[in-house]
């Protein structure tokens, strides 16, 4: 009976405005700021699912998604054992000791995972961790299963600072003999993961000696590298804010523990995570909790000025904090399976980008942690961008994302609500349609939604759309209108619709890769402008995304 009051509740608080159609007006003559794509980033816990059939082919798939460089990063890049994946685990066997306790480095494994990131034509952003269990000092066993996987001693501090320092100096100087001092220029190298939760069994002391140590040796190997953290978690947590404030001071003021010098910090890491629930019955999204923690890491990096300027790398952004939790162990994660996923991650894109012009920061990345799980059911409820090599419809937002160029133009709309609000109480009341535009040398392109934060049905709602300042001699520009919504860019629903197979026939397979990739809601079209000016009519439905594409 909840639930049906809920829904009823639902309809009802948005049935007056649906009576009422939603204007959006793009502005193309007004740039905002140059477009930079921060979501071309991507990261897993099980590097090696990065190897994987299915991992390589999703690699490429990431690759062909953007005109940029796509970004990756991983755990578990030093950890030992023989390489073979488990949930929130994998290894690599980088580090032992021979029997007169001197290192031996292995790259085996490293190198297929590099090599994978290589011939895909994607970059690394190289997470140091976690500790081999030759350095490691917390006492035995060194791997914990999971759910408990942050048990054992492969989160703990080196018994060695000076050996970790040299590993970390192999490991670079390595992948700089193997792919150049060109490419590996290009990388970014972040040490350890969430460092102020049991990911690390050390103090913030130890953390910022790991840091110093980890620093030294990447840039004794590559001077120019690129060197950065603290990777820590939601800074709306004040225990996590008060972590990266502390990691900040010790950068600013103090000498490496490692040499004397000063600190290197080419870019600033934290994490921001949502925290979805089930509340009568459905899903309620925690928007509000993913920009809080945005709104609170920018304001503190703002506060110091000689960092204000780096870029910030939010080395995992997510609706919440758990990949490899299902959505059978967390009803509310099925979120993960339709359009909710990439509509929510539509709407948070634009929140980031404000409250970076807000806190005069500077953005570089917003880091999805998601990749795919080798071998598990079809549509599990994994935080993942595609099961067993069937795309799932989150993947098309970012492909439309990849799709946006040049600079970021004024996008007003009716319909949206306030960044404040936003932050204070999330999309709860009636939901957030609005929009994000650019405009390149020959082109536009203009991301719309219809976002609420509880996965209830509501009306579809009418759109006229002002695309104004397209160029005064142009006469007609061909229009795409691209869509994910339940039955447009979505495998999940055609997967369902033939009865949620776990083993599907070869025609079906080829029946959910082909719904899984960014359709067009209409056959593109030439349309004729005037005066620099176009006005079309639209609907969004319930949690649907558009990518309308202007070329001349």
């Amino acid at each position: 009976m909840r639930r049906i009051a809920a829904l009823l509740l639902a309809l009802a608080a948005t049935a007056v405005a649906a009576q009422q159609p939603v204007t959006i007006t793009v502005d193309l003559d007004k740039p905002i700021a140059p477009w930079r794509p921060i979501t071309a980033w991507f990261g897993y816990d099980e590097s090696n699912y990065t190897t994987a059939p299915h991992g390589r082919e999703l690699l490429h798939e990431l690759h062909d998604a953007y005109p940029v460089p796509v970004y990756i990063r991983a755990h578990h890049l030093l950890t030992s054992g023989n390489g073979t994946p488990e949930l929130k685990w994998s290894s690599t066997n980088i580090y032992t000791l021979d029997a007169n306790g001197h290192p031996v480095y292995n790259f085996k494994i490293l190198d297929q995972i590099f090599d994978a990131y290589r011939d895909a034509g994607v970059r690394p952003m190289v997470e140091f961790g976690f500790m081999p269990e030759a350095l490691a000092s917390g006492p035995a066993p060194y791997q914990t299963h999971y759910p408990k996987t942050l048990d054992g001693s492969v989160q703990s501090p080196p018994k060695d600072y000076a050996a970790w320092g040299e590993l970390c100096r192999v490991f670079t100087a390595h992948m700089v003999a193997r792919y150049g001092r060109a490419a590996t220029a290009t990388w970014y190298w972040e040490v350890w993961n969430e460092p102020n939760i049991p990911y690390w069994h050390g103090t913030e002391a130890d953390y910022n000696k790991l840091y110093d140590y980890a620093v030294a040796g990447v840039r004794a190997a590559l001077p120019e590298a690129r060197v950065g953290g603290p990777a820590t978690t939601s800074p709306r947590d004040p225990k996590a804010l008060e972590f990266l404030d502390a990691f900040l001071h010790h950068v600013a003021n103090n000498k490496s523990l490692a040499n004397n010098q000063p600190i290197p910090l080419d870019f600033i890491s934290f994490h921001v995570k949502g925290s979805p629930k089930v509340v009568e019955g459905h899903v309620q999204m925690g928007l509000d909790k993913e920009l809080t923690d945005a709104d609170k890491g920018f304001a503190l990096i703002a506060s110091y000025p000689q960092f204000r300027a780096l870029p910030i790398i939010l080395s995992e952004a997510d609706p919440e904090g758990c990949a490899a939790c299902s959505a059978r162990e967390n009803p509310s994660n099925n979120y993960r399976n339709g359009p909710l996923y990439p509509v929510y991650t539509a709407a948070t894109l634009k929140a980031l980008l404000d409250l970076e012009a807000r806190h005069q920061v500077n953005l570089l990345g917003m880091l999805t942690w998601a990749f795919e799980f080798e071998g598990k059911d079809y549509f599990q409820g994994f935080r993942t961008l595609a099961t067993n090599g069937i795309d799932k419809p989150v993947l098309n937002v970012f492909r439309m994302a990849g799709r946006m160029s040049g600079q970021r133009v004024a996008a007003v709309s009716t319909a949206q609500v306030p960044l404040d609000t936003l932050l204070n109480s999330g999309v709860r009341q009636s939901p957030d349609i609005d929009a994000l535009a650019t405009i390149d040398q020959h082109s536009a392109a203009i991301l719309l939604w219809n976002y609420q934060d509880d996965d209830l049905p509501t009306p579809t709602f009418p759109v006229t759309l002002h695309i104004n300042g397209l160029p005064a001699n142009l006469r007609h520009v061909r229009l795409q209108h691209l869509r994910i919504d339940d039955t447009h860019s979505n495998a999940y629903t055609a997967w369902k619709s033939m009865g949620s197979p776990q083993q599907p026939t070869p025609a079906q397979i080829d029946a959910l890769k082909q719904a899984g990739q960014l359709q067009s809601l209409t056959l593109p079209t030439t349309t004729a402008i005037k005066d620099g000016a176009l006005t079309l009519s639209l609907t969004l439905p319930h949690q649907a995304t558009s990518l309308i594409l202007l070329t001349w």
